[in-house]
This record gives structure tokens, sequence and C-alpha cells, in this order.
């Protein structure tokens, strides 16, 4: 099967699927991206895709880090509050404030 064959047939079931037309490559960069929002660790990612250097991964996928900071801070918001309902801007709190309660 030729390079021609494959990106035609590639074409054609995006089309099928309703889905926009994006290079075969693009389907690279999604898979790497939806494995490091899953929590995969980026050195397996790394071997996956083939980088000689973690950081070569880490760079080309930065846009992918804030919301795993995100996550991650909402992991050690879970931890320090344990047994507590957190809220943020909520009922009297100044908006710069955490507001807690003893969960029942």
């Amino acid at each position: 099967m030729g390079p021609d064959t494959v990106l035609d047939t590639f074409r054609q079931l995006l089309k099928g699927a309703g889905l926009p037309t994006m290079r075969f490559h693009d389907l690279r960069h999604s898979a790497a991206t939806i494995l490091f929002v899953a929590g995969v660790n980026p050195k397996v990612i790394q071997e996956l895709l083939g980088h000689s250097k973690i950081s070569i991964t880490l760079e080309v996928y930065s846009h992918v880090l804030p919301s795993m900071q995100q996550e991650a801070a909402g992991k050690i918001m879970d931890e320090v509050f344990k047994g507590y309902s957190v809220t943020i801007h909520s009922g009297n709190c100044n908006p710069l404030e955490l507001c807690w309660t003893k969960s029942p």
C-alpha cells in the first residue's frame, strides 16, 4: 500500500465521520495530548513519540500543562481540606479568600 493510498483512505475516513480535514501527522499530536490529559507519565509519552529528550516532549505539549497544573492544585486542596467543603467566591467570603465548612 503506497503513501497516497493511505492518505486517500485517511481523508475518506475523516469525511465519512464528518470530521474536518487534517494532516495525518495531526493524529500524533492528538494522541500525545490525550495521553497527557489522561495523566500518562511524560517519560512514557516521550518514548512513544520517539523524542530524544523529554524536554522536547514537554516543550511541544506545554499547552496541556496549565490544565494539569490546575488538576494538581485541586488534588492538593482535596488533601489539605479533607473532610471540609471548600468554595471560592461564595456567601460572605471575600472574593480573594476561600470559605470552608466542616462536612457532615
